[in-house]
């Protein structure tokens, strides 16, 4: 490539490294890259992760359970983001061990291993990054339940998953927080299994022990769409006689019937956020943008 665009051997390497100590022109960059271009060149993975310490791969570990619109924009604003500064993204799916995670950092020497949306989950003090109660799970977490006080709930039910996850246990705490400042009783939480006559009966034992409950505010919509089933099993309407609110807008809310409301999330600068972390560079001007119900026929 030097020889092809009459530089140096050192100016290919500023180029294509895109060096910002050095000041090269515009015209030298175009033809250096003009040559990489006329000559096929592709980085040599692992010579680079020799020279750099690390490989240019971020791995992130998504586990189940927490699938959905969510995830999908967080994932597409991750990997665009990485993508705009020289990196690939992997994804890691289901629970991961520590021997699974050293095999991972033996064989490929990430840049950086990012457990999804963790900033979103964990915490009040990290707002910018996603958490907390402006952009974050709280934040999501209080307008379900404050959509549902709008329209005259005050007995709400949770339902949550069967399996115990931080996820659940954070969304409980923000729930339980904003019934609280909003002078409500406290919420009933209530699991939702399958099969269907399962969680038809789980349904119907919340009816009878909790008969003061209007409404249940489900950790996601497919807990939603269950709730739903089993009270169209129960010979009950819904909106009149239970008002049921998913949670990640999921596209089979849209063609149950009852049509579910929800609450939407636009995670991708939660991603690019997060991307931007892992690789040390600033995050300035990037702002989440704000969660929204999509307002259906459940409430």
């Amino acid at each position: 490539m030097a020889a092809a665009s009459g530089v140096s051997r050192a100016t290919v390497s500023f180029v294509l490294n895109d060096d910002p100590r050095q000041s090269i022109s515009a015209a030298t960059r175009d033809r250096v890259r003009q040559a990489a271009r006329d000559l096929g060149y592709v980085p040599h993975g692992v010579a680079r992760a020799l020279r750099e310490g690390s490989s240019r791969v971020v791995v992130l570990d998504l586990d189940r359970g927490l699938e959905g619109n969510y995830s999908r924009s967080y994932v597409r604003g991750l990997d665009d983001e990485l993508a705009a500064h020289g990196h690939v993204l992997l994804v890691r799916h289901g629970q991961h061990s520590a021997e699974a995670t050293r095999q991972v950092l033996d064989a490929i020497t990430p840049r950086a291993m990012i457990r999804f949306a963790e900033p979103y989950l964990t915490g009040h003090d990290l707002e910018d990054r996603g958490g907390g109660w402006k952009d974050g799970l709280a934040a999501h977490a209080a307008l379900q339940i404050r959509h549902l006080a709008e329209h005259g709930h005050t007995r709400i039910a949770l339902a949550l998953p069967e399996e115990d996850s931080a996820p659940a246990r954070a969304r409980r705490r923000f729930a339980e927080h904003t019934v609280h400042s909003l002078g409500m009783p406290p919420l009933v939480p209530v699991t939702v299994p399958r099969p269907r006559r399962a969680g038809t009966g789980a349904v119907a034992g919340l009816r009878e022990a909790h008969p003061e409950v209007t409404a249940v505010a489900a950790f996601d919509d497919d807990l939603a769409l269950r709730t739903l089933t089993a009270l169209h099993d129960l010979g009950l309407a819904v909106p009149g006689d239970m008002a049921v609110i998913g949670y990640d807008d999921t596209e089979y809310g849209e063609l149950s019937t009852p049509a579910l409301t929800t609450v939407h999330i636009d995670a991708e600068a939660h991603g690019r956020l997060a991307a931007r972390t892992a690789l040390g560079l600033d995050s300035a001007g990037l702002v989440p943008v704000p969660a929204r119900i999509i307002v259906r026929e459940s409430v």
